[in-house]
């Protein structure tokens, strides 16, 4: 991948969008989404959104993400996202579970801001240590790390990214 070192950013009132299904394969993505990620409309549709995902993201951030949405609860979270040309993007993801008219889950919504430029600093310091962690000792020691840095600050995940 060539631009691999190659950050691409958005304007502040831009906003990302996609949808997924049960499985978080992508049913929609709106223009700001085709346009950053550098795919077209049809190389996405019917993909995992992990097409996206940047080796830079710890494991646990999405284990997180996951155990929130699946559960019904919304979760905030930063996230650097990878391009189809090998450049990347952070983003402010707010990341929802999607209702039918019976209040069960029929799939998940993600809308994207563009990051607080100062928290990338400290959110890249900390997701680089949990995956060295989950390098070198798994997802449930970095999950763990993570816990006792929220629990020093007495705060939730998410609480501590909207504080950065």
């Amino acid at each position: 991948m060539e631009n691999s070192l190659k950050e691409k950013t958005f304007k502040n009132n831009e906003i990302i969008i996609s949808k997924t299904d049960l499985k978080g394969r992508i049913l929609y993505g709106n223009s700001a989404f085709i346009k950053l990620s550098g795919y077209k409309e049809k190389e996405f549709l019917g993909k995992p959104h992990n097409i996206v995902r940047h080796p830079d993201m710890p494991r646990v951030v999405f284990k997180l993400l996951w155990e929130h949405v699946k559960n019904g609860k919304e979760i905030i979270a930063y996230v650097k996202n990878l391009c189809k040309d090998g450049s990347y993007y952070w983003v402010m993801a707010f990341v929802t579970p999607s209702f039918n008219e019976n209040g069960d889950i029929v799939g998940y919504h993600s809308m994207r801001l563009s990051p607080k430029r100062e928290a990338i600093k400290i959110i890249s310091e900390l997701y680089a240590k949990l995956i060295e962690i989950e390098k070198s000792q798994g997802v449930q020691e970095s999950e763990k790390f993570l816990e006792k840095i929220l629990e020093e600050k007495g705060v939730s995940y998410e609480e501590f990214i909207l504080s950065l």
